[in-house]
């Protein structure tokens, strides 16, 4: 509680609020040296900076609640930011990344990465995207991830294809999705396994173009873990809400 005694803890919690929201903003930053990179076909350096991003999105939620940021500066809207921030680093970038990289052919680039920004712009908006229980409604927008394999394992352009558009019918389907860093449901396992399942892919990425496959696919092990997870979160929940029978 803060009290007259204290006079000299209000400035310095107003200037870690303000921190707070800058290191969410620098996403944009790193955003945009992926989008540069792309475009200068770095496109593992692009990767690079979408982990960056990734990175930032996973920690700055936690670091708003350790230091208050909504009591310290009311008059700015963080979850605005946040999402603003998200669209762009998880949807945008990794279309521009898709119509450049070598995971579709040219004349199937553009009709998907227009499907991609306009699933997530209708995943973005709903009202239930994020649920009171720290679920995603509908598939989250993960497009960063999405190319990070699609990149760096060598598949079929079709199989490429269909998992895009798997996924973006995803985003309409009312499957409720694990929110890693805040479901509460095995967090401490759930952030865990992230945190290898990351380590994992910077390596692999660090690693390119030569001996990077096998744990690229080794990796794949928290994919099914998070899809698993979410279908049983979604069945958890349906059988929570389903009204009891009568005696």
């Amino acid at each position: 509680m803060e009290t007259a005694l204290q006079p000299n803890r209000r400035p310095a919690a107003i200037v870690s609020a303000w921190g707070v929201h800058l290191f969410t903003a620098s996403g944009a930053v790193f955003g945009l040296l992926a989008m540069s990179a792309t475009a200068n076909e770095r496109y593992i350096l692009a990767l690079f900076w979408m982990a960056v991003t990734t990175g930032i999105d996973g920690v700055d939620g936690a670091l708003a609640r350790k230091f208050r940021v909504k009591h310290y500066l009311p008059q700015f809207d963080g979850a605005l930011l946040d999402n603003i921030m998200d669209y762009f680093t998880y949807v945008l970038v990794p279309a521009y990344f898709l119509l450049h990289g070598d995971i579709l052919p040219v004349r199937w680039r553009l009709p998907v990465a227009f499907l991609i920004l306009l699933a997530s712009a209708y995943q973005f908006c709903r009202i239930d995207a994020k649920t009171e229980d720290h679920t995603f409604t509908g598939f989250p927008s993960y497009w960063n991830v999405a190319v990070f394999y699609l990149f760096l394992l060598p598949w079929p352009w079709q199989v490429n294809a269909a998992l895009l558009l798997l996924c973006a019918l995803g985003v309409f389907i009312p499957v409720h999705y694990l929110y890693p860093s805040r479901t509460p449901i095995l967090r401490p396992v759930n952030i865990a396994l992230g945190l290898v399942w990351a380590v994992m892919l910077l390596t692999a990425l660090a690693l390119y173009p030569e001996g990077h496959e096998t744990l690229t696919l080794i990796s794949f092990f928290y994919v099914l873990y998070y899809f698993a997870f979410s279908f049983w979160l979604t069945l958890r929940r349906k059988h929570k809400d389903k009204p009891a029978m009568p005696l």
